[in-house]
């Protein structure tokens, strides 16, 4: 089993990398996150943008599963199933959802509402999907799951969770408008539910391995909103790292080979807490006009900046990544100049390249080498020959820095515009 990830904090370009990486595999599985994702995949001049179901649902060769460690809104599934009817998807023979992944209920979205707003400006930035309220309920062992919805007193499960969050969204005074409507619509696609193929996703996933079939786990947030090992608070609620797959999925870590881990040729963040390469300034405005740096599942404005070094090579060390794949070469087209961190300056005049537990709290200042940019467009290159010298330096230097090969190079949002190395 291979695993994809992102590196950065979210929005690398999972989706894309994700749907041509999938004939080379069998099986596609989600492992973690939930409709806070959301994975951009772009072919045949159409664009797609899937939040649960894994990325690998246009190839028809392909079985996608989702598995226990997501978190899945009934709504928003349906949904999405609806919208891939156009593309006649057997989604009834290649969507597999596990069993044991956590659903997201109607309240929980309030409770996100209420908890984010009373945090006042100490806001984490969340989707406001219902996430956080779901793990929490998980891990609290009072969630509902998927099995549940076959259990006969599954509408006793779900009043019983329903009144302890009502209990919670009175002390925060947070109203219960459109919940009637919010229910009504979830327990239809509840109904639905019920016609999908749910499994023991663990069993199918091992007896695929031991039948030496190929699997691409596919991630979604990034490393650097991990729960542990990201910018605490400023987190999602999973583990976004490759250990995910392991409680995800229900595999051993001795069935994990390659570990894909994709990065922009610059950085992005949506949402609150600490980014060292922040751009305030012109430059950020045009990578962020340049990348179309607005969130595609919130459609909120990304912040933009220079790459990070330090920050990488921490998510490419904490996931044991084999390969790297870099996207969004093409943003950087219009620069004279690229710059690129490579350390961090501290308030006392200290140089530091590591992700420290502090450095939520410290202000620190990016220290940049800079390179001369390529500046020229780079929409018909097809293979790494026809690379302008600028951007193969940059790409040779980022390599030496991170020691890890760059076997990709994405210059565009399409299918064709990926680069193997």
């Amino acid at each position: 089993m291979d695993v994809l990830l992102g590196l950065q904090w979210g929005d690398e370009g999972k989706g894309k990398i994700v749907d041509v990486l999938a004939p080379q595999y069998e099986v596609v599985a989600r492992f973690q996150g939930g409709p806070n994702a959301g994975h951009t995949l772009e072919f045949d001049g159409i664009k797609h943008v899937l939040h649960q179901i894994p990325s690998g649902i246009f190839r028809p060769q392909i079985l996608n599963i989702i598995g226990n460690g997501v978190v899945l809104d009934p709504i928003v599934l349906k949904k999405e199933i609806d919208a891939l009817e156009k593309f006649s998807i057997d989604y009834k023979k290649n969507l597999l959802i596990s069993k044991k992944a956590t659903i997201i209920i109607p309240t929980h979205k309030l409770l996100d509402v209420a908890l984010e707003t009373a945090k006042g400006d100490k806001k984490i930035g969340s989707t406001l999907k219902g996430i956080g309220p779901t793990y929490q309920d998980k891990i609290g062992r009072v969630a509902l799951r998927v099995g549940d919805i076959h259990s006969p007193n599954f509408r006793e499960k779900y009043d019983t969770l329903v009144e302890k969050h009502k209990t919670i969204l009175s002390f925060y005074s947070h109203p219960l408008d459109g919940l009637a409507e919010m229910e009504a619509q979830f327990f239809a696609a509840v109904e639905f539910f019920k016609t999908l193929n749910l499994i023991d996703s663990e069993y199918l996933v091992n007896d695929a391995l031991n039948a030496d079939k190929k699997i691409l786990a596919e991630g979604a947030q990034g490393s650097l909103l991990d729960v542990d090992f990201g910018s605490y608070p400023f987190v999602t609620s999973s583990t976004t790292m490759a250990a995910g797959v392991c409680t995800g999925l229900g595999v051993a870590p001795s069935k994990i080979g390659e570990v894909f881990g994709i990065f922009k040729a610059y950085c992005t963040r949506v949402g609150s807490g600490p980014f060292p390469t922040e751009l305030f300034d012109v430059e950020g405005e045009a990578i962020r006009k340049e990348g179309n740096e607005f969130g595609s599942t919130t459609g909120r404005p990304r912040r933009c900046g220079w790459l990070d070094l330090p920050a990488l090579r921490y998510s490419i060390m904490i996931n044991g990544v084999t390969q790297l794949f870099m996207t969004k070469a093409d943003v950087l087209n219009i620069f004279e100049e690229i710059k690129v961190c490579t350390h961090y300056e501290l308030p006392n005049g200290d140089r530091i390249d590591r992700l420290s537990f502090e450095i939520s709290e410290l202000h620190v200042q990016p220290a940049y080498k800079v390179f001369k940019g390529w500046n020229c467009s780079l929409a018909a290159v097809r293979s790494y020959d026809e690379f302008p010298v600028k951007l193969k330096d940059y790409v040779s230097y980022l390599e030496e820095e991170l020691q890890v090969p760059i076997k990709l190079v994405s210059v565009g949002p399409d299918r064709v515009q990926t680069i193997f190395r």
